[in-house]
């Protein structure tokens, strides 16, 4: 199968997301595969026309042939991987309508994990973010209702709804000992996946949220008004990738041919058969799909050149993975935060007679330098912790994933009970701090606390929209490399060889 007939094929590199659009191509399928040669499974599937007998002539209640058969074909998918998924003709309405980045929901991107819907990471400026949702909380109830057992997509339709109607989620988080429940309304999701910010003289921001239809053009347009805010070229530009679940592996190209040569490579694919299927590169008929239109065509010229540096973390998923990624292996990055997600799959949309489609996966995706990131992430060149995230969810957490094609050992979540930043911030803090101590403080009032809370709590999400480099660690470092040259050259790379070191100890 050519390139060309590959780029038909609705390529995914994120989960199964509520209230934020998928970002994907839906062409059809290429009906050019053959089903193997290998003979059909007769006993198995004697056994399986015994089960939808004993059914029909057995439970409790009578059922719909359509419903027995369904649920089959939905348990047939999703027991492959978390990220295949059978699609009834709504399921697939819905998640062609997630394409427009416009419609009713919470917000969040969710996958499955023993059993248990689990949070991947919310959305930015969205009704599940404002609730204080975090990545890697499991929910175990929507209203009343228990998620046990529940498909990833009949979770996403409850949660979807009319704009101003409430939902309850119950929520388990790793470090509360006790569940959480948080009281939302749905709201119409408008995910602009693009903001940029000059954090100083010469040195930009840019923030993407989702790899969407429209992100390369908005990450175009921004560097060109970075470049009239600093009224002239800027000297470094820091990329945030922070809890940015992926989208649209198109974009995710295209972003990254914003920092590299045209036609050096970006991400290529591989199949059962271990043969590269897929290669894209930094050149504009491997990221453009409904235009002609270059956006990249006019950039300015020092965006080749100058240094950049790109946060990711846990939250940084799928696109992200491949920009990262193709950024480090050509050295054209210096990558900051935490080790990334790790989904290193590629699902494909393949539509169905009877109005349904299925999400299959049918690849694995690898960096320039044929490095699979599948369950074991990107391993960032400058390592710094972010004190407010307790707990790391990741790939390998996700029940059923499938594992690292080149023997990598899977990287799991952890739950952190205090990071040495924290230890750091509050050494300094008590160094700082000149004010007379007492032993006996006067009971704090419960509606101060409360408001106080609250005003915290409103700080730290105004903070992630406008980035603060005296309030956000890694960011500072970001910034500190660009403004040291040397430094940030001696940084490229290095998380390449401390994987490779990682992997040597394994193999030992």
């Amino acid at each position: 199968m050519n390139n060309h007939t590959l780029k038909k094929v609705a390529i995914y590199t994120a989960g199964a997301i509520t209230g934020v659009a998928l970002s994907v191509s839906l062409q059809s399928f290429a009906k050019d595969n053959k089903i193997g040669s290998e003979a059909l499974p007769i006993d198995s599937l004697r056994t399986m026309a015994e089960v939808y007998s004993q059914i029909k002539a057995n439970y409790v209640s009578e059922e719909k042939d359509e419903k027995i058969l369904e649920n089959a074909m939905k348990g047939m998918v999703s027991g492959l991987d978390p990220h295949s998924e059978y699609m009834d003709k709504k399921g697939y309405v819905d998640l062609k309508e997630s394409t427009s980045g416009e419609f009713g929901g919470l917000g969040m991107e969710v996958g499955m994990e023993d059993g248990f819907l689990k949070v991947v990471a919310p959305i930015e400026d969205t009704p599940a973010e404002r609730a204080g949702v975090k990545s890697g909380d499991f929910i175990v109830k929507i209203n009343d209702e228990s998620t046990r057992g529940m498909s990833v997509t009949d979770a996403v339709k409850k949660m979807r709804g009319k704009p101003n109607t409430k939902i309850t989620l119950t929520l388990s988080r790793k470090d509360s000992s006790k569940p959480i429940v948080v009281h939302l309304t749905r709201a119409i999701i408008k995910v602009k996946s693009v903001r940029s910010h000059l954090l100083e003289e010469g040195y930009g921001y840019i923030r993407v949220t989702q790899f969407q239809e429209r992100t390369i053009e908005s990450v175009a347009q921004e560097i060109k008004n970075l470049r009239d805010k600093n009224q002239g070229a800027l000297k470094g530009l820091v990329l945030d990738l922070r809890d940015d679940p992926g989208g649209l592996l198109t974009s995710a190209v295209g972003v990254s041919a914003v920092f590299l040569n045209k036609d050096e490579v970006v991400v290529s694919t591989k199949g059962r058969d271990q043969k590269t299927g897929l290669l894209l590169k930094a050149s504009p008929e491997d990221y453009l799909l409904a235009t002609n239109k270059d956006p990249l065509k006019d950039l300015p010229s020092e965006i080749k050149e100058i240094p950049v540096t790109v946060l990711i973390n846990s939250g940084s998923a799928s696109a992200s993975e491949i920009v990262a990624g193709a950024l480090q292996d050509h050295k054209r990055a210096v990558i900051v935060g935490t080790r990334s997600f790790g989904k290193g799959s590629v699902q494909s949309v393949m539509p169905l007679s009877n109005g349904g489609a299925m999400k299959l996966t049918t690849a694995l995706y690898y960096t320039p330098n044929d490095r699979s990131i599948q369950a074991t992430g990107i391993v960032p060149d400058v390592e710094v912790a972010d004190k407010n995230r307790t707990f790391e969810s990741r790939e390998a957490d996700l029940s059923g994933h499938i594992g690292n094609p080149l023997g990598a050992e899977d990287v799991k979540g952890e739950v952190k009970n205090e990071t040495e930043s924290e230890t750091e911030d509050k050494t300094a803090s008590a160094e700082t701090n000149t004010e007379p101590q007492t032993e006996e403080k006067e009971p704090a009032d419960k509606t101060a606390d409360k408001d106080n809370k609250n005003s915290k709590d409103n700080e730290d999400l105004s903070s992630r929209r406008i980035p603060n480099p005296t309030k956000d660690k890694q960011l500072r470092q970001a910034l500190d490399l660009l403004k040291d040259p040397a430094k940030w050259q001696q940084s490229l790379g290095v998380g390449i060889e401390k994987a490779k070191t990682t992997k040597k100890q394994e193999d030992k």
